[in-house]
């Protein structure tokens, strides 16, 4: 895990700087006392012969031992700097790392409590009982005792969301919404099923008004060739606009 690798490489980079820092400030120490030691003729100065062409330079010894000086001090000087931003990066880091525990504990934590597994309800009972729970959970066995105890109170300030969001009630509401959706599913059926029939009795409807429309067309041409002949025979015709017009009955002597 990421956690375990970091906390197992911190210490050993920051053994390294410090072991650089002491190797550093110990050269520097060395080559500025012999320095100031041969300043004052207790030391004899650097001899380091250069030629350049034909030109010899005698001193370039005590030249570079005092360049040598100069850089090694420069070079300390700029320690103090540098170790605050390396303490602001292991610090920015060890926060980091400890919020990615926190949360990760508090995960796990508010599971549990919507589960209902905690029963406690005074507030330090439960955060206790909290923080047992997270000591014994196989995942959580590396953290400090500080990350338990912030997941726990984190956990017990938001016991009222775990209640509400229990898995008891969000099954619940799940199964509900399930059979709504079932619900709604047979009601379309039972549209377009309603849908259907209306269709088909419409068509119905219409086909029957089609029959009838041409019924009365042959009626009505049947009135028209053979009417005269229903009347001589005395049947009574119904007229138009709902007046019926008796016809009298023909007589023998008619």
């Amino acid at each position: 895990m990421y956690r375990t690798t970091a906390k197992r490489n911190q210490p050993i980079s920051a053994y390294f700087q410090w072991v650089a820092t002491a190797i550093l400030f110990t050269a520097t120490a060395a080559v500025a006392g012999a320095t100031l030691a041969a300043a004052f003729g207790y030391l004899p100065y650097l001899t380091l012969p250069l030629q350049f062409g034909d030109v010899v330079y005698p001193q370039a010894g005590l030249v570079v031992q005092f360049a040598v000086v100069l850089l090694l001090l420069t070079i300390l000087s700029a320690m103090p700097s540098g170790f605050r931003v390396l303490r602001l990066e292991r610090s920015h880091r060890d926060f980091a790392i400890s919020m990615s525990d926190v949360a990760e504990a508090y995960h796990f934590c508010h599971q549990a409590d919507r589960a209902d597994t905690f029963k406690l309800s005074s507030e330090y009972d439960s955060v206790k009982e909290r923080m047992n729970y997270l000591r014994y959970h196989p995942d959580l066995a590396e953290l400090e005792p500080e990350v338990l105890e912030a997941a726990a109170e984190m956990s017990y300030a938001s016991r009222d969301i775990a209640q509400i969001y229990s898995d008891e009630n969000v099954a619940r509401a799940r199964g509900f919404l399930a059979h709504r959706v079932e619900e709604i599913g047979l009601f379309e059926e039972r549209i377009e099923h309603a849908l259907t029939v209306s269709r088909e009795l419409r068509r119905l409807t219409q086909d029957v008004e089609i029959e009838e429309a041409a019924m009365e067309s042959r009626l009505a041409q049947l009135e028209d060739e053979y009417g005269d002949l229903l009347s001589t025979l005395g049947f009574v015709r119904p007229m138009k606009g709902g007046n019926v017009i008796a016809l009298p009955h023909a007589t023998a002597a008619e």
